[in-house]
């Protein structure tokens, strides 16, 4: 398993950045390799189910996220099935006029998919990718 921990400083407020990033239909908007969301069920709330399609060293894979644990303007956590068995934790806190965004993932990378030899790699790459993703949403928030 690989894990990392991330995070940004979006100068704007806590419910404007939580109604966005909660809505996983944003997210190929901000998440360069989150190529489609679709089929999102139910309201941001525990439960809440949807699947997506996206790209991990070009290899397309697809899988399906739940939220497993929703307190709106505070936390989210859902886990992924599928192309990548992963924890995405999100934590929301108020920071100034602004909204410190955190992101802890735990993740299994798909060593049969990639190759074993890949596998430093691709977690670097994700590494990398997730400080590009928080830009790319601070930048959207911001704007």
């Amino acid at each position: 398993m690989a894990k990392f921990t991330r995070d940004v400083l979006i100068h704007a407020p806590v419910d404007k950045v939580f109604k966005y990033h909660s809505d996983p239909t944003n997210q190929p908007e901000y998440w360069p390799s989150m190529l489609e969301v679709k089929g999102t069920k139910g309201p941001p709330a525990a439960g809440r189910k949807y699947q997506w399609v996206y790209k991990m060293a070009g290899i397309r894979l697809e899988g399906s996220t739940e939220t497993t644990e929703f307190v709106e303007n505070k936390r989210i956590v859902n886990k992924t099935k599928g192309g990548i068995e992963s924890t995405f934790i999100y934590q929301y806190k108020p920071e100034g006029e602004g909204t410190r965004l955190s992101v802890e993932v735990d993740y299994k990378v798909p060593v049969p998919v990639l190759g074993k030899l890949a596998e430093a790699l691709i977690v670097k790459l994700n590494e990398r990718e997730a400080e590009t993703t928080l830009a790319n949403l601070k930048d959207r928030l911001e704007a």
